[in-house]
Order: structure tokens, then sequence, then C-alpha cells
């Protein structure tokens, strides 16, 4: 089954399947040489793609995304072709994704992206509407990484698997959570007002 057609119930902007295809067959090439996602084949892409896109059919409207050691571009990029109205910053601290995501941010000609290179904790405190996180560290660890770029009305929201009950133990700082199930993906969305 096709990207457009497993993704047609979200109602993405036609410049998301345009700006998929690139980023597709980039990351191919590129992944030949710098091996920078697991995802060797266009149907893992696609599933990868479908995984990071999906919350958008119930995510709420914001103006400014973090994604936390965006890899490749895993939910990040994704989510910045989706939403182009929201300011999407990628963090990542290897020189070789980060290149990468810098490459197809300019081949795109994507303004609503801004990539840095360095590790979250390193980075100037700035406040975020959103943080996002898929397959980085546990839901502890990452609410400690994000503590200076959050405030009372951010939320956060991580790509977890089915072990993300497990981690709901942790969470402490008296934060409301939604577990959204959806076969082998578990979203997890945090926030003092959700």
């Amino acid at each position: 089954m096709g990207l457009r057609l497993q993704l047609q119930e979200l109602h993405l902007p036609e410049s998301f399947f345009h700006y998929a295809a690139k980023y597709k067959e980039h990351l191919l090439k590129w992944n030949k040489i710098h091996n920078l996602t697991g995802a060797k084949d266009e149907k893992t892409l696609d599933s990868f793609i479908v995984d990071a896109v999906y919350p958008v059919s119930f995510l709420p409207k914001i103006n400014s995304l973090m994604d936390i050691g965006t890899g490749a571009g895993f939910p990040g990029m994704i989510l910045a072709f989706a939403l182009s109205d929201t300011h999407v910053t990628l963090v990542e601290p290897l020189a070789k994704r980060a290149s990468f995501l810098q490459f197809i941010k300019a081949d795109l000609g994507l303004q609503n992206v801004t990539i840095v290179k360095k590790r979250v904790e390193d980075m100037d405190s700035q406040i975020f509407d959103m943080i996002t996180s898929r397959a980085v560290t546990d839901t502890k660890m990452l609410l400690n990484l994000s503590k200076k770029h959050r405030d009372a009305d951010t939320k956060l929201f991580f790509y977890k698997g089915e072990k993300v009950f497990d981690e709901m133990d942790d969470v402490v700082e008296n934060m409301h959570y939604k577990v959204i199930e959806k076969q082998n993906r578990h979203y997890l969305l945090l926030g003092e007002n959700i």
C-alpha cells in the first residue's frame, strides 16, 4: 500500500507528499554511505513516515516544536512537512545526521525548520509549545532533558513502545498523561493541561 493511501485519513497538504518523496529519495542515497537510519528500503521508510505523521490527526495546534534526538528526521522533519505553520527545531548532535537534515532543509526550501547540532542539554534555554522525541531514552530522562525548554503550557509528546506503561510509575511533576495506542506504537502525550 502506497504512502498516500496509508495517510488518506489525515488530509495532509499536497506539499507533504512532494517533500516525503524527495526526502525518501535523498535518505536512501545518503544511507548507503553514512548509515543514518535502520530503514534501508522504501517500504520501511514509508512505515517510519506513517508512524511519525499519524499524530497530526489528534495533536493540538502549536506554533513551535522541538524534537530531541531527531536522527535522520523521525519524527521532527516529517512533522515539519505536515505542519507548515509550526516552527520545528530539530536537535541532533551527530554531525552526519545534522548535515543530512541541513541538506533536506535547503533542498526542499523549508522555512519552518531550524537544525541545532548539539545535545539538548547543551542548548540555551528556550520555551517550546511542544517537545517530541522518538527512541532516545526513557520518559523520566526526557522530562529531565527538556526542563529548560518547557513551561506549564508545554505539551510533551513521546513516541513509545509497549513498555510505556512501565515508565509511567517514574513520571512525577504532577503531569497528566494520555497514551494513544496504534498497532505497535504507543504515543505518550504529557502536560499539566491536557
